[in-house]
């Protein structure tokens, strides 16, 4: 188990605050149903970063030479840090929008409510602020690996997810530098990503013209531990 403590994300792009100040930030409707797409992408993400183990685990990631690990197809993941800033680079195909999170958290719905009141964080995409969507508490599906180092276990269960997310149409092709920072419930991380958008030879898929799909594309692509049965939800929230 990574640690016992609430592990919450902090990826970019936004400002929260109890007083409402900051960017404009749009809300995702009430909280989400289970099958929602938000509620999909949520645990699509979770189910990517519980992937690995931390020398490969795209959150502990020193530099962004495993920001290609286990990726989906229709969509380019991109992490924060377990805390503290990192400097990384990472080269994405042209046409794949990128979906992070400025910061998430699995637990109870409680746990959420607390998560977002407290959370705040900037980020920028070439010094252009990028407006976050707030997902406010919604039922979601996680898988991980055995020793993967966002849940430490193998297996699948429904949990609580919420957080500040980002998604962003396809960069066009060549050098971009987004820049982020955050913090919520006393963790703080900062990254500088510089982007590299790798130019297609060929044509484009449908699902890569550049915009998000409206429906979540199912289960993330990553190499799987056979699946227990749902677990309980763990005591302690998750945050990064």
């Amino acid at each position: 188990m990574r640690s016992t403590w609430a592990m919450a994300w902090l990826a970019a792009l936004a400002v929260v605050s109890a007083a409402g100040c900051g960017p404009s930030m749009t809300t995702a409707g009430e909280p989400g149903e289970p099958g929602s797409a938000s509620a999909e992408l949520q645990g699509k993400w979770w189910t990517w970063a519980a992937s690995e183990p931390e020398e490969t685990n795209p959150v502990a990631d020193e530099d962004g030479s495993v920001c290609d690990r286990n990726q989906p197809e229709d969509v380019w993941f991109l992490a924060g840090t377990f805390g503290g800033e990192v400097e990384r680079a990472c080269t994405v195909p042209e046409g794949r929008p990128i979906v992070f999170p400025l910061v998430n958290l699995f637990g109870s719905a409680q746990d959420c409510l607390a998560f977002l009141r407290d959370a705040e964080g900037t980020a920028l995409l070439d010094g252009t602020p990028v407006e976050p969507v707030v997902y406010a508490g919604e039922s979601i599906t996680v898988q991980g690996l055995e020793g993967n180092a966002v849940t430490g276990e193998a297996g699948r269960f429904t949990t609580t997810g919420c957080g500040l997310w980002v998604r962003l149409p396809a960069p066009g092709p060549g050098q971009h530098i987004l820049k982020f920072s955050g913090r919520s419930t006393g963790l703080s991380v900062g990254a500088e990503y510089r982007l590299t958008i790798e130019e297609s030879s060929g044509q484009p898929s449908k699902e890569a013209a550049g915009q998000l799909p409206d429906e979540a594309s199912g289960p993330a692509q990553v190499r799987r531990a056979p699946i227990t049965d749902a677990a309980p939800v763990a005591d302690a929230a998750r945050l990064f």
